[in-house]
């Protein structure tokens, strides 16, 4: 576990995105570690996350679609400006689209809590458009469509506003230990 920035994070902020990370399905925790890694290059993601042929292929499409996200960081519109949608609205649903694909992001919470460390609080306000557009293309199951547009709860998308806190917890691959050794 680490903080992004080198001011220490307030101590109950810090364990309610802990909390909020622990509550999310095995599967989506390994995705959203596995995708910053990816994002940041924090390890090799080959190594460290590929179990067989797929999961390699899998994470070599990941690691072009999110190339993006440098440009997409910089295309953030500070307001609701409608010249500035088009640019970055379009990327942001075609890598919301990749990563919902995937099938391990499976609710508007794990959706937001992972892009909003890919791209910084300032996404906040364009997060339920972007999952909503993603959640409902027809690349997706229509069961899984209807489940991913049901996990959106009315206040996260008609919010009158939102944080520009960024985020402080910041999931990391841990090494398992060998209890019978490390004794």
């Amino acid at each position: 576990m680490t903080t992004k920035t080198s001011q220490p994070a307030g101590g109950a902020l810090l364990i309610s995105e802990m909390k909020e990370f622990a509550s999310f399905p095995k599967a989506t925790q390994r995705y959203i570690r596995r995708s910053l890694d990816v994002a940041f290059g924090r390890t090799d993601p080959l190594d460290i996350w590929a179990r067989d042929e797929i999961e390699a292929a899998s994470i070599g499409a990941q690691a072009r679609f999110y190339k993006q996200l440098d440009h997409l960081r910089l295309q953030v519109p500070d307001d609701s400006g409608l010249d500035m949608i088009e640019p970055f609205l379009g990327m942001l649903v075609t890598l919301a689209a990749f990563d919902l694909g995937q099938e391990r992001l499976a609710n508007f919470a794990a959706f937001r809590f992972l892009y909003e460390r890919l791209l910084g609080a300032g996404v906040r306000p364009w997060l339920p458009a972007a999952f909503c557009a993603a959640a409902a293309l027809p690349h997706l199951h229509p069961e899984r469509r209807r489940l991913l547009l049901q996990s959106i709860s009315e206040s996260a998308a008609t919010a009158p506003g939102w944080s520009t806190r960024e985020a402080v917890f910041w999931p990391e691959w841990v090494e398992k230990v060998d209890i019978a050794a490390a004794a």
